[in-house]
């Protein structure tokens, strides 16, 4: 997935961020096909009562988890030059282990430390799942949205933890159900600073259920 940004400052005090997918559009009826043609394979009639719509039904799933929905990440002067941590946990999220085409599910606690300015805190919640919409391994994805904050908004330093259970250890290979696997980006000053790591990891760690308690 390829993600393009463009800046609309029609003045310095409300200035967006316009984020989209520039991927080719996913042929459903190719991938009705090959659903089709993958349930032959498997040894099932793909035209039988039970399974005439899962074709379709597949595809639209596909291209559900596969297509984040444009958004604007709009941001603010930081007025009052809020310099401590800002930190949204749990934010829940689905992606596609690019590997077996299972998902994998959970929640990412994204923080950054302000600079000039502050986005909306909503904003965070999209920047994950524009991310996690694709073929995916959560190392990429915790990379991504890292990455990401740090060019876009520029802050002091930025942390991202990512929790997930993935369906391929769970029902395949190792059968590991409840295996949480948790991964982590740290950038700036949240890197470099042990104080400000251990702050952001302390706060982290408060989630329930957190797999870093």
């Amino acid at each position: 997935m390829t993600t393009l940004a463009r800046y609309d400052a029609a003045d310095d005090s409300h200035r967006a961020l316009h984020v989209v997918q520039d991927d080719p559009a996913i042929d459903l009826a190719a991938t009705q096909r090959a659903v089709a043609d993958l349930l032959t394979a498997l040894g099932r009639d793909p035209s039988s009562p039970h399974l005439r719509d899962t074709p379709q039904r597949v595809a639209a799933t596909f291209a559900e988890m596969l297509t984040p929905t444009p958004f604007s990440m709009t941001t603010f002067p930081n007025d009052e030059g809020y310099d401590e941590l800002v930190l949204a946990r749990e934010i829940p999220f689905s992606s596609l282990c690019e590997h077996h085409l299972l998902p994998f599910s959970g929640v990412a606690h994204v923080g950054y430390l302000p600079a000039d300015r502050i986005v909306g805190l909503s904003k965070l919640a999209r920047v994950v799942r524009q991310f996690a919409s694709d073929l995916q391994v959560q190392e990429r994805l915790t990379t991504q949205v890292a990455d990401f904050l740090q060019t876009t908004l520029r802050p002091h330093g930025v942390g991202v933890v990512v929790e997930a259970e993935h369906l391929c250890m769970s029902v395949r290979g190792v059968h590991a159900p409840g295996t949480r696997t948790v991964t982590s980006r740290l950038l700036g000053t949240l890197r470099v600073d042990p104080r400000l790591r251990q702050e952001f990891l302390a706060l982290t760690r408060t989630a329930p259920g957190s797999a870093l308690q």
